[in-house]
């Protein structure tokens, strides 16, 4: 990879199912923000003073072919667990990567409805 950034996510523009998150910064882009951010959910949740500080760091957005952010796979809530539950109740083999979850799906939509109306706590909720 030719670029270096100081932070990359696959956060910025989402495209990846929620609880896929990724980011990764390097330690003086961390340090640089713990020295300087100052807002209570910029402390608490540490990278929202990178992509939120123009200019100040190189930042890097990963994006997927195809738009799958409409999808849930995180464990928030009741409704969460029972969508992982169910995923993993119809699991073939010992392990399974994105395109099998989505195959799944694709064959049975009415997982992706179990957690559909869990509304995401906005960054500055904490």
């Amino acid at each position: 990879m030719a670029e270096q950034p100081d932070y990359a996510s696959n956060t910025l523009v989402r495209t990846y199912p929620r609880g896929l998150d990724t980011e990764v910064m390097t330690f003086a882009a961390l340090r640089q923000a713990w020295q300087e951010a100052r807002q209570p959910y910029q402390r608490s949740h540490v990278t929202p003073y990178m992509y939120e500080s123009p200019g100040r760091f190189r930042i890097l957005s990963v994006t997927g072919d195809e738009d799958h952010s409409a999808y849930r796979w995180t464990v928030d809530t009741p409704e969460d667990l029972e969508f992982v539950r169910a995923i993993y109740s119809r699991r073939e083999g010992k392990g399974f990567r994105l395109s099998d979850v989505l195959r799944l799906i694709e064959r049975e939509p009415q997982l992706a409805e179990i957690n559909r109306a869990v509304s995401q706590k906005a960054l500055h909720e904490g």
